[in-house]
């Protein structure tokens, strides 16, 4: 098999189905201030599903609630105009892609989203924005949908090569396509205009020689480590990867560690009844 043309998956990325306008308008709207919230909320209600997940998600545990929020409007109001932005990204990413002979769609998604809950729970410890680390979790494996989707007879025999020698994903992408899918991932995230720290950590997640910081990196790195530790997805080829030494700058006893796994299957369980049903 002759190794992937990095220019060529760009192509690729580039003929993907671009994101709703309206979470393209959220993401454009990272720096801005002048946003009209009722304009939004309006935009949002328009896509029905997605309205109705951002509600069951905004009544969820997730953001512990004490009243019940019954409009996308009052939602806004109430989580503030990041929290909404992370929810309709979330529900918009994981439509994003049709399933691929094969491949364990399901399998990939329940991965993402636990990677996405164990980094927003790791978030305060890190002294990183929860929100950002949602996303950053949530699109952390993107680059693996892109290289399923768009070269499925090479991604076969990506899994294949996988399964024989019991390694690592990110090891049988470079032996049989010569990139692997935090390259791709990164490139995706930056074709959707994802902020440059969400495609910087996607892009250095498996660079444990250099994860020396409580940055975004490390978070994710860390997060996708527990994930599979946590075995969320039911993936039985799937190893735990190799954590980077720097994990243990995190200040957390082992009492806290377990309280935080906990509390990350539960969450998990709950959202992935929402967005994953």
């Amino acid at each position: 098999m002759t190794p992937l043309i990095f220019e060529h998956v760009i192509r690729q990325i580039q003929e993907l189905p671009s994101l709703p306008a309206v979470v393209l308008e959220l993401l454009a709207s990272l720096e801005r201030q002048d946003i009209d919230v009722h304009v939004l909320a309006h935009k949002i209600e328009l896509d029905q599903a997605m309205a109705a997940k951002t509600l069951r998600i905004a009544n969820s545990s997730f953001y512990g609630m004490q009243s019940e929020v019954t409009s996308i409007a009052q939602a806004v109001s109430v989580l503030g105009f990041h929290s909404i932005r992370t929810v309709v990204t979330a529900c918009a990413l994981t439509g994003s892609f049709a399933p691929v002979a094969g491949f364990d769609f399901q399998g990939f998604w329940r991965h993402a989203l636990a990677t996405a809950v164990v980094g927003r729970l790791l978030a305060p410890h890190m002294g990183i924005n929860p929100e950002t680390a949602f996303t950053a979790g949530l699109l952390h494996d993107l680059g693996t949908l892109v290289l399923a989707s768009r070269f499925p007879e090479q991604h076969a025999l990506v899994r294949s090569y996988r399964q024989h020698h019991d390694c690592q994903l990110i090891e049988a992408e470079i032996a049989v396509l010569g990139i692997d899918h935090a390259q791709v991932g990164s490139a995706l995230a930056a074709w959707w205009k994802f902020p440059a720290a969400i495609q910087q950590a996607v892009a250095d997640q498996h660079a444990i020689a250099h994860l020396d910081a409580l940055g975004l990196p490390l978070l994710v790195h860390m997060a996708n480590a527990l994930a599979h530790a946590l075995d969320l997805a039911r993936d039985e080829q799937a190893l735990v990867p190799p954590l980077a030494p720097a994990w243990r700058l995190v200040a957390l006893d082992e009492a806290a560690w377990l309280a935080l796994l906990r509390q990350a299957e539960r969450t998990f369980d709950e959202l992935s009844a929402i967005m994953l049903a």
